[in-house]
């Protein structure tokens, strides 16, 4: 009896620190929680059509060592460069821009994911907390590459 208590007590704390959920946010509740605690900010910018975000979402962003160094040192946003929301952020509203009668791009997206005069999906930006750009990111970043670029922007 004594041993399938310590069995399931085991199996219940291995299920709640393996299932650490990622704390993600908006832009505007970002900004509300920089004035609290200024943290620096994680966006990650990609589209539902991107299947390196996918892979991107699927495992480096489920990963229990990212997932933590995010949640504890810095606020994370998913950003979809094809929402429609219009979005209000350091003191200006980002519109989405038609390119063509179903497709288009979000200000937003355009200001925080262009290198180089260039969008490529994904693309990891990572902010100051005065909301300048540290650091932009086009490529698949796997855990490792992310971890080592978090412990650089602390």
């Amino acid at each position: 009896m004594q041993q399938t208590v310590l069995i399931l007590l085991f199996l219940i704390m291995a299920t709640s620190s393996s299932s650490a959920q990622l704390k993600t946010h908006s832009f505007e509740q970002v900004e509300q929680l920089s004035k609290e605690k200024p943290k620096p900010i994680v966006v990650f910018i990609h589209t539902s059509w991107c299947k390196y975000c996918k892979m991107m979402e699927n495992s480096t962003f489920k990963n229990p060592a990212v997932i933590k160094e995010l949640n504890d040192n810095f606020y994370f946003i998913s950003f979809d460069a094809e929402t429609k929301k219009d979005i209000t952020f350091n003191n200006h509203t980002f519109r989405f821009k038609p390119t063509g009668t179903t497709t288009g791009i979000h200000e937003l997206a355009t200001a925080l994911a262009t290198i180089d005069n260039q969008i490529v999906y994904p693309t990891l930006t990572v902010l100051d907390p005065d909301y300048s750009i540290l650091l932009q990111k086009h490529t698949y970043l796997n855990a490792k590459s992310v971890l080592s670029i978090l412990e650089k922007k602390k």
